[in-house]
């Protein structure tokens, strides 16, 4: 079937998952698919920075915050980052070295990238060019999630909530990214085109990731939920 990828559950296990996410030993393949898949994940959301339709839903949570406290964005994106963690205690979630480096690695292809990316004056280009934002986030998502090192503090509580609902992981990010605009715009966040795009978008995009990830690589009926 050609949406079976929607009916994904758990993130799978393949040939560069390593055995637990808290290791300061991490396994050589685990950890080089971590930072490979971490690098395209900043390259999707510069992209999507690039293409200048709409911010993320977190900064749009980030936007809100702030207007509703009066501290800055960049502090209120740390606070929310770190109220987002706190989350992951009863959803027992493990932090690892991808947790960390989550944070280094895409801020830093993030910074060195996005000057260089073009900046169309088309709007259906700028739609386009968020579309394949979308979609290299969700495969270096996947990546570097099946590699099983750690999770960023969203794919934390997109992973957390799954093993709690046990609903496909498209559904449950979708849903989060969705409750995240809408708590966002309600305290004063700026809502666009592109923030609702990334929404619907990108749980589906890891989905459909670690999907074909498992088609090509082989990996275990329970843990990809099919």
């Amino acid at each position: 079937m050609l949406l079976k990828f929607l009916s994904v559950k758990e993130v799978p296990t393949l040939f560069w998952s390593a055995p637990k996410a808290l290791t300061f030993k991490p396994p050589l393949t685990s950890f080089i698919f971590l930072v490979v898949g971490l690098f395209i994940f900043g390259v999707g959301e510069a992209l999507i920075v690039a293409a200048a339709v709409g911010v993320s839903p977190w900064t749009v949570l980030a936007q809100g915050v702030a207007q509703s406290t009066g501290w800055e964005l960049g502090f209120t994106t740390f606070v929310v980052s770190m109220a987002v963690l706190v989350c992951w205690i009863p959803l027992r979630q493990s932090p690892g070295i991808g947790t960390i480096l989550n944070a280094v690695i895409i801020a830093l292809v993030f910074s060195f990238l996005l000057p260089y990316l073009p900046t169309f004056d088309s709007v259906l280009l700028r739609v386009i060019e968020a579309i394949v934002g979308i979609l290299i986030t969700g495969f270096g998502g996947a990546l570097y999630l099946i590699a099983n090192l750690g999770p960023g503090p969203r794919d934390g509580l997109m992973t957390g909530l799954q093993g709690v609902t046990n609903l496909p992981i498209a559904w449950v990010r979708s849903g989060i990214e969705l409750s995240v605009i809408a708590i966002g715009w309600l305290l004063g966040g700026n809502v666009g085109f592109g923030t609702v795009m990334f929404a619907f978008g990108i749980g589906p995009a890891i989905a459909m990731s670690m999907y074909f990830l498992v088609v090509l690589f082989g990996a275990s009926e329970e843990k990809t939920g099919a």
